[in-house]
């Protein structure tokens, strides 16, 4: 029931970034097809103060805009496979002027784009290719009382293996007795419309793909899920390291690129190696649901190290 809340909460979030590029006064000026999904998020609000000024935004039919208040989060995962290319250009084309790359590692310690290094038996078809055989779970079938489970990550496979693969709609059916039961498990909320043959990207070509598109890029280090330093010489900082250098050697301006990670060390690297990038790094603070108050100003919080970033 939790997840549903959240979901349910990052939905509203959605619409109302997207009905804000609507109103977008800045920005690029391609229009945009916000398509029907915002308005009838926005038509479902609580009747307010902040349902009528966007309705009131959807009435004025300007044309609409990107804008980097709305960010496409994995791309446009609730109607194509998350981190595909197809899903990046759609959440350009929805009007997203900030789209995200979450990043991890392959066993031969290449960039790609994942939301967690561990999620290829719910997000592709790797369960189904010869590739199965090198996850670090098998599948293991419903008996009744225990679920049907996989282990399958990035760091199982290399770049090239990673390649031939093909995304899905996150989801996995836990009282599956065969992987393509498993593998059908996408969530009431989602679509499989589009979901079946979605192109993985590495993060590099991920790099390419958005400055195709125009918009801005804010790559997230994810955490390792492999003991590190990985194979006792790929160090975290290092990790940290690769991400920002594919940026320079693709020439991509500072400005453009706002990395993120909820591990605060990895902030303090950028900033103090990587300082042009590092100024507008994002702490992700997990802290939230300890009552935390977003207006601190203690040394050590995440706004206190963002200003002393921009200093």
């Amino acid at each position: 029931m939790k997840r549903i809340v959240a979901l349910k909460a990052c939905i509203t979030t959605l619409a109302i970034g997207l009905a804000a590029a609507a109103c977008a006064s800045h920005g690029p000026k391609d229009s945009v097809e916000l398509g029907p999904r915002p308005y009838y998020l926005v038509a479902d609000m609580d009747a307010g103060p902040l349902k009528q000024a966007l309705q009131e935004c959807a009435s004025q039919r300007r044309p609409q805009q990107s804008s980097d208040f709305s960010i496409g989060h994995r791309g446009a995962p609730l109607q194509f496979p998350e981190h595909t290319e197809e899903s990046y250009r759609a959440a350009a084309r929805m009007g997203a002027g900030i789209v995200e790359c979450d990043v991890t590692f392959t066993k031969d310690r290449e960039l790609v784009c994942r939301h967690s290094q561990c999620d290829l038996h719910t997000t592709t078809n790797i369960l189904e290719t010869d590739l199965a055989s090198q996850c670090s779970e098998p599948f293991t079938p419903f008996d009744g009382s225990n679920p049907a489970s996989a282990r399958c990550c990035t760091s199982d496979i290399t770049l090239a293996e990673f390649k031939t693969l093909k995304g899905k709609m996150d989801g996995a059916n836990p009282r599956a007795t065969t992987v393509q039961d498993y593998l059908n498990g996408t969530a009431s909320w989602r679509t499989d419309l589009y979901g079946q043959k979605g192109t993985l990207l590495s993060h590099r070509e991920s790099i390419t793909l958005l400055r195709e598109l125009g918009v801005k890029m804010t790559p997230e280090l994810k955490a390792p899920q492999v003991a590190m330093p990985y194979e006792g010489e790929y160090r975290q900082q290092d990790y940290a390291r690769q991400l920002i250098e594919e940026y320079q050697q693709a020439g991509v301006s500072p400005r453009q690129v706002y990395p993120q990670s909820f591990n605060l060390e990895d902030v303090r690297y950028w900033i103090n190696h990587h300082p042009r990038y590092g100024q507008q790094a994002v702490y992700l603070d997990g802290r939230d649901s300890q009552g935390l108050d977003p207006q601190t100003r203690a040394p050590g919080s995440p706004i206190w190290i963002r200003w002393q970033a921009m200093a």
